[in-house]
């Protein structure tokens, strides 16, 4: 099992601890370093800020949302980066929700979240491989574009500049057991939210004919300390905003998720605090086994113990959201 360091999204603004972590991950050997956005900062400028302070780790956006681009758009921005950082570059993809895509991007939420998910890797996966000129005739996606206000004057085109990759690694945020089923059949990974080696059975039925060499790298917030009850806090205040704040409460894909495995009548609750403005009550009401089972927390021992689980089964990237130098040279010591 590879590690990577998860540096996740800015808060009120850049964190000046982030680039001292990614060399430092480069330095244990770390495979990666994943970058992310919301409504605040971007994914690729960091990344790209990143991939001139390193050289050999691995660089992925974990995860660069959809809406926020054209697929072209995004292409675009992938086949620069692998250039510039000379082939280290992994695209990882969501199509967020609808309080974010409406509320933040002005865009519609797909009706068909699968197909336009589909579209957007096809036209991804045209303009690495630059084959020919770009031609989707989508339901989300259409290249050219034939819409009723078009000119007509569109045509079809091709990268100017030659991707260095055609098979530049493409993952996906998926949730749904749908969802998951297609990124193991058009991507090269899945970025599960949440992953509890003690609960596989949540994605066997949509993990039945994995790819070779098919990634699966689940981000877990690791954490060494004495204290597990206080360790997990961190972790249930993200579960907190996620279940509760990141959606509506007639459409929440993570309280959706966090109910398939095993916690419905919690997640519900949660949501009822978080959207009644009680948040630090919110907080406290995700129960500390959920917290306990996605995340790596407490004495080294027992860290060590639990990063066993993790191993055994098909997770091929633990992507490790560490607060700082020394917890990630831990785990790079148990991992090795």
């Amino acid at each position: 099992m590879r590690l990577g360091l998860a540096l996740g999204y800015w808060g009120r603004g850049p964190d000046p601890r982030h680039l001292e972590l990614a060399q430092e991950a480069e330095r244990l050997g770390y495979d990666s370093v994943w970058t992310a956005e919301s409504w605040g900062s971007d994914a690729f400028t960091p990344l790209t800020w990143i991939a001139a302070h390193t050289s050999r780790i691995r660089l992925g956006t974990a995860i660069a949302q959809m809406t926020a681009r054209s697929p072209t758009t995004t292409a675009m921005h992938a086949l620069t980066l692998d250039h510039l950082s000379g082939g280290r570059m992994m695209l990882g993809l969501g199509l967020s929700g609808p309080q974010v895509v409406e509320g933040w991007y002005g865009r519609p939420f797909p009706k068909s979240p699968l197909t336009a998910t589909r579209e957007y890797v096809d036209v991804v996966r045209q303009v690495l491989r630059r084959e020919g000129p770009v031609e989707v005739d989508g339901r989300f996606h259409a290249h050219p574009y034939r819409g009723e206000d078009a000119t007509g004057l569109g045509k079809p085109l091709k990268p100017i500049t030659h991707p260095l990759r055609a098979g530049l690694p493409i993952l996906l945020g998926a949730e749904g057991p749908k969802n998951i089923a297609q990124t193991t059949r058009i991507a090269d990974g899945w970025l599960p939210l949440y992953w509890s080696p003690t609960r596989t059975d949540a994605y066997e039925a949509a993990l039945t004919e994995l790819p070779d060499d098919f990634m699966i790298a689940p981000m877990a917030r690791v954490t060494v300390c004495d204290d597990v009850a206080e360790g997990l806090l961190p972790v249930k205040a993200m579960l907190g905003f996620y279940i509760g704040g990141m959606g509506h409460a007639k459409q929440n894909f993570h309280a959706d998720l966090m109910a398939r495995m095993g916690y419905a009548d919690e997640a519900r609750r949660v949501q009822e605090l978080f959207l009644a403005g009680r948040r630090e009550e919110a907080v406290l009401a995700v129960p500390d086994a959920f917290a306990d089972e996605i995340s790596l927390v407490g004495p080294r021992a027992r860290i060590a113990d639990r990063l066993e689980l993790w191993r055994k089964g098909p997770v091929t990237d633990l992507l490790v959201l560490a607060p700082d130098p020394q917890t990630l040279r831990v785990l790079a010591e148990l991992n090795s």
